[in-house]
């Protein structure tokens, strides 16, 4: 390679995939990564992988994370986690504007983050509205 070769630790030519979609941070844990991987959610170059499938430089990720699919462009083989400054160095987002207008949609429509006290009563709120409308399962009296 030439003078720019990224200077991080784990820097290979090639790198199996679940160790780099955990290096590059785009899953929390590597057995995340991994499950995401066999339920098909992952793909290179719009092929379904195998957890030990090497990659490469230039290789184009796809990460499925409902309801958006994240693209990823692979700039440097790594699989030893780095920092979040040096993610640059490591992957180009190269997801295309429709899928975040998708990701804004689902937002707009309320799904993804439910308003507190709304829908279905939390645990609590269920005992509180329980204590409230029979007094007497709680041992006081009714007058």
């Amino acid at each position: 390679m030439s003078d720019n070769t990224p200077k991080m630790p784990g820097y290979g030519a090639t790198a199996r995939i679940d160790k780099w979609l955990w290096a590059a941070r785009i899953y929390k844990t590597r057995s995340i990564a991994v499950d995401a991987i066999k339920n098909n959610r992952v793909t290179i170059d719009g092929n379904a992988v195998k957890p030990s499938h090497t990659v490469k430089a230039g290789d184009v990720v796809s990460v499925r994370k409902p309801p958006i699919t994240f693209s990823f462009k692979i700039i440097a083989c790594i699989e030893t986690r780095v920092g979040a400054k040096l993610l640059p160095q490591v992957y180009e987002n190269v997801t295309p504007a429709e899928e975040y207008e998708k990701l804004e949609m689902s937002r707009i429509s309320g799904f993804i983050d439910r308003q507190r006290g709304t829908g279905r009563p939390t645990k609590k709120e269920r005992r509180q509205l329980d204590a409230f409308t029979d007094p007497l399962m709680f041992g006081w009296d009714e007058e």
